[in-house]
């Protein structure tokens, strides 16, 4: 709930003073039923969550990760109403980070407002 109410703040602030919180989709992969055998029988549905996103220059602690490559983002995703993970993907449709980036790491902000993920543009 708190979460939520820190999110509406943050997103109020970016529409009155131009804040590079834009929109974008996170997306997760749907969960696959398998039988008794293992073999899958069915992907499951995909979810997908409108939310807010700002891009910006990776962190030092980013840089430092095993396989960072200079291409990487910052991605800085508003808190909404679920968890964020590195199993989902942040979709913008328009501007200049227009695509799909995969997440390689996300920590929660200790504001609770967001999160920060370091990204990568498939």
């Amino acid at each position: 709930m708190l979460d939520q109410v820190f999110a509406n703040l943050a997103t109020g602030f970016a529409a009155q003073f131009g804040a590079p919180f834009g929109d974008a989709t996170a997306t997760w992969p749907g969960t696959a039923t398998l039988d008794a055998g293992g073999s899958i029988t069915s992907a499951g549905t995909p979810v997908s969550l409108a939310c807010k996103a700002q891009f910006d220059a990776p962190t030092q602690a980013m840089r430092a990760a095993e396989g960072f490559m200079e291409t990487d983002a910052r991605i800085i995703v508003l808190a909404f109403s679920a968890t964020l993970d590195t199993k989902a993907r942040i979709v913008v449709a328009t501007g200049a980070n227009a695509g799909t980036w995969e997440l390689l790491s996300v920590v929660r902000d200790p504001a609770g407002i967001g999160y920060e993920a370091r990204g990568r543009k498939l």
